[in-house]
């Protein structure tokens, strides 16, 4: 471990808000699905999931709240920021479909997520390496549940093969953002802190392609990687999320539960 960040470190902030980001857009998609799920096992299985990743966003904002202090609580950025001001990617940020759309995209986010944790955990700010440290745990189990469904439905029967491969073509195209280096990212300053995204790449890639050609899925070529999420330019579905997730507080504002 390293020695302790100054709280006044604007690049670190940006750095946690886009982590914290991607979980809980993520975690809000997927609470969309609750009570929608094939069966009530997998309902509550998503269900879970969504609260893990909506736990890890909390943890990352409330260090984000400390960072930039003047009374900031972790509920200012979920709920008060604007849509240019999130940095999660824009596969998070992609509609739920069919089952075979969530487990997708699901299964895409993992294989970045648990390799971006586990790098994390070697980080010199020791904050993000503690909660990489307990939230790598949870990354496990969702890296696992989500390879599983791959398989299952990819070598399943001909028509759930067949919405597996859909739904693979396509997200393929927003999985490769996670890999590209933000503004932030690619900050000097922030050397020894963040995660080296294109190290990572290599091995996130491998465990895709494993469980891809297990489950008898084709994955398609993709020449222009979608991006701008990490810059503030995002889809045209995020608006409508994000309206629904702030509608309490812009409808009643400085509410406090």
């Amino acid at each position: 471990m390293g020695e302790v960040i100054q709280l006044n470190n604007e690049s670190l902030l940006k750095y946690v808000l886009q982590l914290a980001d991607n979980a809980m857009i993520l975690g809000q998609r997927l609470a969309e699905t609750c009570g929608h799920g094939p069966v009530l096992e997998q309902d509550i299985a998503i269900t879970n999931i969504s609260l893990d990743l909506i736990g890890e966003a909390r943890v990352l904002y409330q260090y984000a709240a400390e960072i930039e202090g003047g009374g900031k609580t972790e509920d200012d950025y979920p709920y008060k920021r604007d849509v240019r001001d999130w940095q999660n990617i824009l596969l998070v940020e992609q509609p739920n479909g069919h089952f075979g759309h969530i487990i997708m995209r699901q299964f895409m986010f993992d294989c970045y997520h648990y390799c971006h944790l586990k790098a994390m955990i070697d980080s010199s700010d020791e904050r993000l390496a503690q909660i990489a440290a307990k939230t790598i745990k949870e990354a496990t189990y969702h890296l696992k549940y989500s390879s599983e469904w791959v398989i299952r439905l990819g070598d399943g029967t001909e028509e759930s093969h067949d919405k597996m491969q859909e739904a693979l073509n396509d997200r393929i195209r927003f999985f490769d953002e996670a890999f590209i280096p933000s503004k932030i990212e690619n900050e000097e300053s922030l050397n020894g802190i963040k995660v080296d995204c294109v190290a990572i790449r290599k091995l996130a890639w491998a465990k895709f392609q494993e469980i891809c050609q297990t489950a008898t899925l084709e994955i398609p070529e993709v020449k222009f990687p979608q991006k701008g999420g990490k810059d503030g330019l995002h889809s045209e579905h995020f608006g409508y999320l994000l309206s629904e997730l702030q509608f309490l507080q812009k409808s009643y504002p400085n509410s406090n539960w």
